[in-house]
């Protein structure tokens, strides 16, 4: 390569690079695996090295790769909240080693189990609990305190403490709480997250602490940033300290003054990596005397007295037997490859999601061909391409016919996915039921999938108010269904009845609302009565609505049988009514942004207020603002509103504005 080409390529990875930091640190949503990301970034390095007359301090390799969402406020973290350099072989494993015993004597190494999750700080003060935020870009992160407060292992108070405290740990979300979430979406034909990563960042990095609380995350604390009141001299010694305040620390850590029994426990992890409950992207080597970190000192980018060995993806080969075609509640046809079973990732699979008709045609896939498979964060199989086509193979077609009832499949212009549009469809009165009974829905407890099959097979379930009608003989025929069974799954539906109609209008399975949007549809109509009378011009004057989500509810009120379900779920005694408070329009079109720090409520609390009103709440001040609500100790967005003339508020203005 010479050297106009390395050029062009250098600023053709910095770009690549950059936009994909934006898709994993600031979207939650990466459009590249992991190993095929590092590779970018050490390729982009080896040619920095090699033409360092194109040596640039913006380069991604000069920098962590997230910044602070503008929807949340921003923390500017006192100590740096550095990134690990990777290492891929035992070759730089070995150069590492170098390094450090060049600088210093006899070190000590813990090596650490590298957690999959987000990065996150905690502030404590005096042993409460003040403040939590996200790494960012390592110097500014975001403030995420009421998404943090609802994970159970995190102390919000702490016996023994020191007068200040702030501690670095990994959320993440565990293997069984990530697998029910994706059944979750799946059922709900959301796109599922991609693996427990990013299912764990995409719960903290947003408005609504209910969604995180929902979401099982959990935490491993692994680094004091800072800490007034007590002296500590290692790494190892800080862990141990952390665990006895309470701190869930790094799950797996021991260490070493043997560079080989390094190596030989950096293996040794990545033998136990398909055991563990959660994700490991590899393992973590530090030098455990902080005095000796000193002297080892940083980059701009990452420490020099720690690096972190990352495992290369485990993919296999297998034969491709079969593709079964599933049909969702709404109708959508679903492929998935069935192969000759595989070991990957300490289980064995023999399925995996082909996702739709294009990336079937995309990838070339026929049965008989040899086909290459991994688990997308170690979790979910995925087929990665076909390496060999078999004999005489031919592409295979998705059906033209519902597998499920036999009728003509369409594919709208604007969709991927092949939908069967018969309301009667066998599986998608399944689906739909599952749907209806689950926890974001009707939360009927005891009514899951198997249940609910047996009672479709036996003809006692036709549709959603059928539930309401069941007997003790009806379930008495189901199997492994005694006296307690019953009782109790008739007690569950008996509760279900009194729910909010939000919940009952997500249950009611409309294409296009999710729970969030129901609960719009709630407080804006009130009653079943009004939301079934309302014109698609009232529906789409909701704000976050637009013509599609509006035209998907009033064609599901118009739809034939509707009129009827609704009135037998009513005859039942299901509550048709919502029971919040009603909204006003006081602040209708008005946008406001809060900021600082209020005595009468809380800023999330403030937000609802204004949003109760009619007004939008916004996380950052721009033109279009109307208002901001400004308490002590506002800063940046205080000093924007006033550039820009934008009215600020005191609490008691706020509050009159409220009374009035």
């Amino acid at each position: 390569m010479d050297q106009f080409e390395a050029e062009k390529r250098i600023k053709e990875l910095r770009i690549e690079i950059e936009e994909n930091n934006r898709l994993y640190y600031e979207e939650d949503a990466p459009a590249l695996s992991d190993y095929d990301y590092d590779m970018l970034n050490r390729e982009l390095k080896s040619l920095e090295t090699a033409y360092p007359q194109f040596a640039d301090e913006q380069s991604p390799t000069q920098h962590v790769g997230g910044a602070a969402n503008k929807a949340f406020e921003k923390v500017t973290h006192t100590v740096k909240m550095e990134s690990l350099q990777d290492a891929f072989s035992v070759e730089e494993l070995a150069d590492f080693k170098q390094r450090v015993t060049t600088a210093v004597q006899d070190p000590q190494y813990v090596v650490e189990a590298k957690i999959d999750g987000l990065s996150v700080s905690l502030e404590y003060e005096n042993g409460i609990f003040v403040r939590g935020s996200t790494r960012g870009d390592g110097v500014v992160g975001e403030d995420v305190t009421h998404n943090l407060m609802t994970i159970a292992d995190i102390p919000k108070i702490i016996s023994n403490a020191p007068d200040f405290l702030e501690v670095r740990g990994e959320v993440y979300m565990p293997h069984q709480a990530f697998l029910r979430l994706v059944e979750e979406q799946e059922l709900n034909e959301k796109a599922p997250f991609k693996n427990p990563r990013n299912a764990a960042a995409g719960s903290l990095r947003q408005k609504d602490s209910t969604i995180a609380a929902q979401r099982g995350l959990s935490i491993f604390v692994f680094n004091i940033q800072q800490i007034q009141g007590v002296t500590l001299s290692g790494h190892r010694e800080s862990l141990d300290y952390l665990k006895q305040l309470g701190f869930k620390v790094s799950p797996y850590y021991n260490s070493y003054h043997n560079f080989d029994d390094v190596l030989a426990e950096v293996a040794h992890i990545g033998e136990m990596r398909g055991s563990f409950a959660f994700d490991i992207d590899g393992a973590v080597i530090k030098v455990d005397d902080f005095a000796q970190r000193t002297v080892l000192g940083s980059t701009n980018k990452y420490p020099k007295w720690a690096i972190a060995f990352k495992y290369p993806p485990e993919e296999k080969e297998t034969t491709l037997l079969d593709v079964e075609v599933s049909v969702g509640r709404t109708g959508v046809l679903t492929p998935t490859a069935v192969f000759e079973p595989i070991l990957l990732a300490g289980t064995t699979v023999s399925r995996a999601i082909l996702h739709n008709e294009d990336f079937i045609k995309e990838k070339d896939v026929r049965i008989g061909d040899t086909i290459r498979v991994r688990k997308a964060g170690d979790i979910i199989p995925e087929v990665v391409c076909v390496t060999a086509h078999g004999t005489q193979t031919q592409p295979f077609a998705m059906p033209t016919f519902c597998p499920s009832c036999g009728a003509v499949v369409t594919r709208a212009q604007d969709e991927a996915a092949l939908r069967c549009v018969n309301p009667e469809c066998p599986a998608q009165l399944l689906r739909n039921l599952i749907h209806f009974a689950s926890r974001n829905a009707m939360n009927i407890e005891g009514l899951g999938r198997a249940v609910v099959t047996q009672l479709v097979q036996k003809g006692h379930l036709k549709n959603a108010a059928d539930i309401y009608y069941l007997t003790p003989q009806q379930l008495s025929t189901l199997d492994k269904f005694k006296e307690k069974s019953i009782q109790n799954l008739l007690a569950a539906i008996a509760a279900s009845k009194s729910n909010n109609l939000d919940k009952l209008i997500f249950a009611l399975g409309i294409r296009n609302i999710g729970d969030k949007a129901a609960n719009l549809l709630a407080e804006k109509f009130r009653t079943m009565n009004n939301l079934r009378a309302a014109s698609l011009d009232e529906i789409n004057s909701i704000a976050g609505y637009g013509d599609v989500m509006a035209q998907s509810v009033v064609d599901f009120f118009a739809k034939e049988g509707t009129a009827d379900l609704l009135a037998k779920l009513e005859q039942a005694g299901v509550n048709m009514l919502f029971e919040g408070e009603e909204k006003t329009d006081k602040f209708a079109g008005q946008t406001f942004v809060v900021t600082g720090t209020l005595s009468s409520f809380s800023r999330s609390e403030a937000e609802a207020l204004i949003v109760k009103n009619g007004g939008k709440a916004s996380g950052s001040v721009s033109k279009k603002t109307n208002y901001v609500l400004a308490g002590e100790s506002a800063g940046s967005k205080l000093t924007k509103a006033q550039a820009l003339n934008i009215p600020v508020l005191t609490e008691q203005d706020f509050i009159a504005m409220l009374e009035n």
